[in-house]
């Protein structure tokens, strides 16, 4: 027997859902750029680039009423921290804000 669920699309991020990962994922990059690891500059520069890209990216399309599209490059925007946190390019143990190793 098959049952249809029916499925209410859900296609809206409210502000204050923004607003909180904007200031979730600041502070990540905060504390990242303070943790890196020494050894491992160079790659972690690359990923805190990567990241401070997709943040700025989130900024333009909120500044611009695209609440999904902020919301989709902020998420991009941590998973390249938790990325290199994960990789240990990151000395941090927030896990919190953090996958850490």
């Amino acid at each position: 027997m098959f049952i249809k669920v029916m499925r209410k699309k859900i296609n809206i991020v409210y502000e204050s859902k923004l607003k909180k990962y904007f200031n979730l994922t600041s502070k990540a990059l905060k504390i990242a750029k303070k943790k890196i690891n020494k050894g491992r500059k160079k790659e972690s520069l690359v990923v805190l680039d990567m990241a401070q890209r997709y943040y700025d990216d989130a900024g333009y399309f909120k500044d611009k009423g695209h609440y999904v599209n902020a919301f989709a490059a902020l998420n991009y925007a941590h998973g390249w921290l938790d990325c290199g946190s994960k990789l240990g390019l990151f000395r941090v143990k927030d896990t919190k804000l953090f996958v850490v190793k």
